[in-house]
């Protein structure tokens, strides 16, 4: 199973999660292996080449297969073409975290504390291109401020510095932000959804926060290289994906 980022990001976590139970499953074997870089596609673009034999996944997300062919010009893979679609198995809405030392409570005051200091804090993302990236920037035009964008290839890697102070703000999603707000390390600011998290509701949406209409998030899903080479696995994968999904 290919993951296009680093370890320690959302899709890795959701990789690993679903390999271990489609292993009881499969009755075999199922390796997680990490090729990060390029937003997703240099993973994607090995899932491509692969041998159609059923024994390649692609565990991703929508960078690589949605996002990727808007903005790059030539990309070594058609999404369309060269992946089967086999289930979704999870989304992922993001939250807006800031380090400990920056000196605000909520989004407005996020804001107006970086229009006073234009271009001083930067923002990390999982890659250029990613849906992290893009909600960034998309924060960056609403609120009319200028921040930096500082690329890693993958929440891993980019959250590890955030927690370090090395940059200052992200979108990241509940299940990898969370931990490191409970023990003080982060401030979440609010939700990059339409109506607040149940996993955080007193948590304000960015929406009800001054940005009317602001959201963000992705999805995660498993591909397989083409969908007749795999006639016999896909629906014990389905069936697991599914129990996974419901249960969270």
């Amino acid at each position: 199973m290919i993951v296009g980022y680093a370890p320690g990001g959302a899709t890795d976590l959701v990789a690993r999660m679903v390999a271990r139970h489609l292993s009881e499953v499969l009755g075999q074997q199922v390796i997680v292996d990490n090729r990060p870089g390029a937003a997703g596609t240099v993973g994607a673009e090995l899932v491509s080449r692969s041998t159609p034999d059923g024994h390649t996944f692609l565990m991703a997300a929508s960078p690589e297969v949605v996002i990727a062919p808007s903005v790059y010009r030539k990309l070594p893979y058609v999404s369309t073409r060269d992946f089967a679609p086999v289930t979704q198995v999870a989304i992922g809405p993001f939250m807006l975290v800031v380090h400990a030392s920056i000196p605000a409570s909520d989004v407005k005051v996020l804001i107006a504390y970086a229009k006073a200091r234009p271009r001083q804090l930067n923002f990390a993302s999982g890659g250029n291109g990613t849906a992290i990236h893009l909600t960034g920037e998309l924060f960056k035009t609403m609120a009319g401020i200028d921040m930096v964008h500082v690329p890693y290839k993958g929440s891993g890697p980019a959250v590890a510095d955030l927690v370090a102070g090395q940059v200052q703000v992200m979108f990241e999603t509940i299940a990898i932000a969370m931990p490191h707000v409970k023990t003080g390390r982060l401030k979440s600011l609010g939700m990059a959804t339409n109506k607040r998290s149940p996993a955080a509701p007193e948590l304000p949406t960015i929406a009800e926060s001054g940005l009317p209409g602001f959201s963000g998030g992705t999805w995660y899903g498993l591909f397989a290289r083409e969908w007749g080479s795999v006639p016999e696995v896909s629906p014990q994968i389905i069936a697991r994906c599914e129990v996974i999904a419901v249960d969270g």
